[in-house]
């Protein structure tokens, strides 16, 4: 209870401390924000290609074979459940939202002195997307989700982050050292998690203004947060089994149907050769993009993007991996890697193809202004791309369905880990600590947007990922000591 206690008055205290003074923590925060991403890019970049490098190691390596959990135990999922599940948790309200805005503004603002609005730029565009959403932000979960399963169902230990060292530092992690570590995953989650739902809220509210001109205005934000709130408390008392697992089945089948729709009916020939053009550019330059560092030009592109991304995923981290963790007891460390890191990086990559590319054609081939819709507002690229497609007001209906299912699976999952990390790794936490930490998630989330600091609240989060990258490279020390002992 002590993580429980401490973490609840250390996130009220930020909490109070934003609402009286949002200027001064906005300041504060961005100040730090950009040391980080200026000065410690290098870090960053070197710290996650090597987890992406380790990752496959162990999948193909000698330790393949090591199951998470007893030699007889076999996963509690399919195949189907377990990837909608992880994906739901991992990516789903990011891939919606940024679909079709990130392309399109890497076409319009490329790095490193590429012409914008150009050939170059259009290619560019998509390899650096793939780079943000493919290998290696899977990679960072699929570290901290081995290696929670590994201690939890192989070692019986608490499912807790500070669990994972303890190949490593023993019994310390029982003691003072493993709570900080627990407290400061806890709070990470609930920051970066209170962060998207504001950003959802933005979204779903861009999709109604669209489609039944809802304003656009804190008050309907506050309204769609109360409804979504509702909505994964009560996923949340039903559990992993019947909630999540229900609602996180039924967005893939939604998301895959909007990916075949806009296949179909977009631009097939176009988006099939900038799938395979684009796919193999990632491939091929995926070492130079993974150490691409501007020491001359100085150019603050992949310091905005790159590293930025780096470290919300890293952020994120704890949250995912955790859940991933919870629903992987019987596979083996192969299958874990290859499914968490591999399968959801080639479908982020499809996704952002048939999305970004079908605005890339209206822009370039058909003359529809897409980019300044875009540059304007991010939250209506999307519902502005599909209002050019047959039958665009209900496909645009169904993509807000789509934000609104994942917006809910994620709070939902969220919830379930923040109420583990809170009850010492208990795997079923009880369903008061989740409606607490629910309601607590919904209420920072609207104090937040009265207050204007969402973006203080970004900026806290990469902040607090800093200590956590160094607690995910004792964590691959920690793997690789418990696998070779086995």
């Amino acid at each position: 209870m002590m993580v429980f206690y401490i973490s609840i008055g250390l996130i009220l205290l930020f909490l109070i401390f934003g609402f009286l003074f949002p200027e001064q923590l906005l300041e504060i925060t961005s100040q730090m924000f950009s040391f980080i991403t200026n000065d410690l890019g290098w870090l960053y970049l070197a710290t996650v290609l090597g987890i992406l490098i380790f990752s496959l190691y162990l999948a193909f390596g000698r330790f393949g074979k090591i199951r998470l959990g007893s030699d007889d135990d076999r996963p509690e999922y399919s195949n189907f459940s377990w990837f909608a599940m992880l994906f739901s948790a991992g990516m789903g309200i990011g891939l919606v939202f940024w679909g079709v805005a990130e392309p399109v503004f890497h076409y319009a603002e490329p790095p490193m002195g590429i012409e914008p609005s150009s050939t170059e730029s259009a290619m560019m565009a998509f390899r650096y997307t793939f780079l943000h959403w493919g290998l290696h932000p899977w990679a960072i979960y699929a570290i901290v989700g081995l290696a929670l399963a590994y201690v939890t169902f192989r070692k019986k230990m608490p499912c807790l982050i500070s669990s994972t060292l303890y190949p490593l530092l023993g019994e310390k992690t029982k003691g003072p050292i493993g709570q900080g570590i627990d407290i400061l995953a806890l709070i990470l989650t609930v920051i970066g998690v209170a962060t998207s739902l504001g950003m959802g809220a933005l979204q779903v509210n861009g999709g109604l203004n669209t489609l039944f001109n809802v304003p656009n205005s804190i008050g309907s934000q506050v309204i769609i947060i109360a409804v979504i709130t509702v909505l994964f408390l009560i996923s949340a008392a039903t559990g992993i089994d019947k909630g999540i697992k229900i609602l996180s089945n039924t967005n893939i089948i939604i998301a895959v149907l909007l990916l075949l729709f806009l296949f179909l009916f977009g631009p097939t020939v176009f988006i099939l050769d900038t799938f395979f053009v684009s796919l193999s550019g990632y491939i091929q330059n995926l070492l130079p993009m993974s150490l691409a560092l501007s020491p001359f030009e100085k150019d603050p592109w992949v310091g905005a993007w790159t590293i930025f991304y780096w470290a919300w995923w890293l952020s994120w981290g704890p949250f995912v991996g955790t859940f991933i963790a919870r629903i992987s007891k019987g596979r083996t460390v192969k299958e874990f890697i290859l499914g968490v890191i591999i399968l959801p990086a080639v479908f982020c990559c499809l996704w952002f193809t048939v999305f970004g590319g079908t605005a890339l054609y209206f822009e370039i081939f058909v003359g529809v202004d897409i980019v300044s819709q875009v540059i304007n507002d991010m939250t209506v690229g999307l519902f502005a791309t599909l209002s050019y497609l047959p039958m665009g007001k209900i496909v645009s209906f169904v993509a807000t369905i789509l934000i609104v299912t994942f917006f809910v699976t994620s709070a939902d999952s969220a919830t379930f880990v923040i109420s583990m990390f809170s009850r010492n790794g208990d795997l079923n936490p009880d369903t008061k600590i989740k409606m607490i930490w629910g309601t607590l998630l919904s209420l920072m989330a609207i104090v937040l947007l009265f207050s204007g600091g969402l973006v203080a609240m970004r900026n806290t989060s990469i902040i607090m990922a800093l200590p956590f990258l160094g607690i995910i490279i004792l964590m691959c020390v920690a793997i690789f000591k418990a696998f070779n002992n086995e």
